[in-house]
């Protein structure tokens, strides 16, 4: 039925098909009805049995449309077959894993203290959300947390649980990862849990920048909790959905395309953004898409001319969690059960560290072959050799640029440069302060990577500025961008009950100390001075616990008075003294071995030194 207005502003009927006035379905294509759609107690025994044998949900369906004699004679679709496979795994968790993964999230803890999880729990006490991080995890955030990808695409576990991880880029521009969660589903309130979970677990600290998909619940989350963070949409997801909501202008122009990509990535200013995107609309009819009306309201999350700014350690998408993604299949798959996906995970972790592992005794051993350029050599014994290449391959460009001089303001030089001689080219203003010396683009990539652009070299060699300033040299990026101490340290409340401060104490000084002694294992001689060191610091401590002397680092140690040793109740093991069994003397025990006697039945869900239970 077609309905226009007609000359006197009426709605009239203008033409009407009779035809289409029909059933709803025809008898094959009934059973597709949602009245008509059921799992009889017969089929779903049917299906626990296919499950069993491992078949997959696509496998399973197919197997017993055959065996019915096509899909039409089953009395539920594929789409049932896996709510009902999700239902029972659901249970299942619920009833047989509970207790496997609280015991095996503690053991990790007593490997290692410092080791972080959390689990969120419904109103019935079953688990829904987990969140962990391990020691090294958590150190990593500490040195290369400034940009963190957040992505939940990965959900081939076999409860179907969205399985979300929070990565980063390391300093040899490898994939490091800072924690991981599975999921009950992808709500605000879930992702707000998450969130402040992943703060507590990193000490309070928040990212400079956080790369999400455009999935509304992230967004809102990501605003509520991640109050100082700047948020970036990624620009890959983003073409994904431009893609599917505008097939038909991609495959009927061949030139859409490169219009949205400017959009996206050209414009420095927002003046000029904005004008190409008005055109674009207007070029290929699109001023009534709702889609693209939707986008252009958080323009500022994805397009590049409001995001040069922002630091992002050269990530404009989510391509570091998808290509952990991509490394994850080589390692899970739908059959596993959740205890079994915990321990595979770690696989995955452990092949990402030894891939630095590697590049670090790559950076250690091997020095990259430069000209004697003073700025070359300065920089290849900085960067690590994957950021020296970015670097190298911007001072390479210089010679092609072609620099004019454009005046004086304030107290700065304006220079503009083009890539090339063409006077057509764009071209780049360049600010030059001789008193620094400082030098900034409109590029903005030292701003948005941490590595001067081709632009700015061309300004300072044309000043006879042959090194370049510390302040140009970025640690994240450099061979010692490990060195130093953990800046994450725990502050305790004074509101605490005693084992969560002294918890909390203990994980940070573990934080702190992991750096150090993962080194001093790989030598002798470190490996001996730690040795000797830890011996004298254990006695400073005692003394401090016992009131005996002020060792402030201030005050003046007094010199140390003989003192005459048991040989019988005293034996040396590797430098240490230890007791002998039958000794008189007693060690106060600390907070955290008292609390060993509280320790929780296997199973039981309660807060614990080192996760946090909380009820939905």
């Amino acid at each position: 039925m077609t309905i226009k207005i007609n000359a006197i502003g009426k709605y009239v009927v203008s033409s009407f098909e009779d035809g289409h006035n029909h059933e709803l379905v025809t008898p094959s294509k009934a059973h597709l009805l949602q009245s008509q759609r059921r799992i009889t107690e017969a089929l779903k025994a049917r299906i626990d049995i296919l499950n069993d044998s491992g078949i997959r949900p696509k496998s399973g369906h197919e197997a017993m449309s055959r065996q019915a004699g096509g899909r039409q004679s089953l009395s539920f679709t594929r789409k049932d077959f896996k709510n009902y496979l999700r239902s029972k795994r659901m249970q299942s968790i619920q009833e047989g894993d509970t207790g496997a993964i609280l015991q095996y999230l503690q053991d990790k803890q007593t490997e290692n203290p410092s080791f972080f999880y959390a689990i969120q729990v419904d109103e019935d006490e079953m688990m829904t959300n987990i969140f962990w991080a391990d020691a090294r995890s958590v150190l990593y955030y500490d040195y290369f947390g400034d940009v963190v990808c957040f992505d939940t695409t990965y959900k081939t576990n076999s409860y179907g649980r969205p399985f979300a991880v929070f990565v980063g880029v390391n300093h040899h521009k490898q994939t490091v990862v800072f924690g991981a969660a599975l999921l009950y589903d992808e709500t605000s309130a879930t992702f707000e849990w998450l969130f402040e979970t992943f703060k507590k677990a990193m000490s309070g600290k928040e990212p400079k920048t956080i790369l999400t998909d455009q999935c509304a619940a992230i967004i809102s989350a990501i605003g509520t909790i991640f109050s100082t963070a700047i948020h970036r949409l990624c620009v890959w997801h983003m073409y994904q959905n431009a893609a599917k909501h505008l097939s038909h202008v991609f495959q009927g122009s061949k030139t859409f395309k490169k219009d949205f990509g400017k959009c996206v990535f050209y414009y420095e200013e927002a003046h000029e953004f904005i004008a190409a995107w008005n055109d674009m609309l207007k070029n290929y009819n699109l001023e009534d898409n709702e889609w693209l009306h939707r986008l252009f309201q958080s323009k500022e999350k994805w397009a590049l001319v409001y995001g040069r700014q922002t630091f992002c350690a050269d990530m404009i998408s989510k391509q570091r969690s998808e290509s952990l993604n991509a490394l994850l299949k080589r390692y899970l798959h739908v059959r596993l059960d959740l205890l079994d996906f915990f321990k595979h995970y770690e696989r995955v972790v452990d092949d990402r560290r030894h891939a630095e592992v590697d590049s670090d005794f790559y950076a250690s051993q091997t020095s990259p072959k430069v000209p004697r350029v003073r700025m070359l050599i300065q920089t290849s014994k900085e960067y690590t050799p994957a950021m020296f290449e970015i670097f190298r391959g911007e001072h390479d460009m210089v010679m092609g640029c072609c620099l004019y001089s454009s005046g004086l303001s304030d107290s700065s030089f304006e220079f503009k440069v083009t890539n090339s001689d063409n006077p057509r080219c764009h071209k780049f203003t360049m600010k030059f302060d001789p008193n620094g010396p400082k030098v900034s683009c409109s590029c903005k990539k030292f701003e948005f990577v941490g590595v001067l652009c081709r632009h700015a070299l061309k300004v300072l060699d044309h000043n006879n500025i042959k090194e370049l300033a510390p302040e140009y040299i970025l640690k994240r990026w450099t061979r010692h961008a490990k060195t130093g101490p953990s800046q994450t340290i725990q502050k305790c409340a004074t509101g605490e009950e005693n084992r969560v401060v002294l918890a909390r104490r203990y994980g940070s000084l573990c934080r702190s100390y992991n750096n150090i002694l993962s080194k001093a294992t790989e030598k002798e001689e470190a490996y001996a001075l730690l040795q000797s060191a830890s011996i004298e610091l254990m006695e400073k401590v005692d003394q401090i616990m016992h009131g005996t002397k002020d060792i402030s680092p201030n005050c003046k140690q007094p010199e140390k008075q003989p003192v005459e040793s048991n040989k019988e109740s005293e034996v040396q093991v590797q430098g240490i003294k230890r007791k002998e069994a039958g000794s008189s003397s007693k060690r106060t025990k600390s907070g955290l071995e008292q609390n060993k006697k509280n320790k929780p039945k296997k199973g039981m869900l309660q807060q614990i030194n080192g996760y946090i239970l909380t009820a939905c």
